[in-house]
């Protein structure tokens, strides 16, 4: 039980740095071809701890999980963490920047896609620790 728990807390560290290191990657990306990065409201700070966030709710989920659903606990997380992920979207779409923001309606553009990295890190990650988590 300790070894399954430390595992995951090791994947969520993984998953976490992996998907704000993409944030960021990618948040430079869309500033150097948009010209808007949103740096106020999506700062390094941020992306690395909403991220970091995000992986250890989905591991506490995941430990939660497996410890009613005996043998399908991926597939039922699995399908979880994607509704959840798709339904965190509404977020950015709906986010109210400050009023002197320029560009306001490319923010979905630059924050949606960072949604997935957590998802994304975890399914890419998650099957290197075997059958051990």
């Amino acid at each position: 039980m300790l070894k399954k728990i430390s595992l995951l807390g090791l994947l969520a560290v993984l998953v976490g740095g992996l998907s704000g290191v993409a944030a960021l990657v990618y948040q430079k990306v869309y500033i150097e071809t948009i010209g808007e990065g949103f740096v106020n409201v999506a700062s390094i700070a941020n992306m690395f701890k909403y991220t970091l966030a995000g992986a250890f709710v989905a591991a506490i989920g995941y430990f939660l999980l497996s410890l009613v659903l005996k043998g399908k606990t991926d597939m039922v997380f699995n399908l979880l963490f994607v509704i959840l992920t798709f339904a965190s979207i509404l977020y950015p779409i709906g986010h109210q920047l400050p009023l002197d923001q320029e560009s306001p309606e490319l923010f979905p553009g630059l924050a949606v896609p960072m949604h997935f990295f957590p998802a994304l890190g975890w399914f890419a990650l998650k099957p290197l620790f075997g059958k051990s988590i």
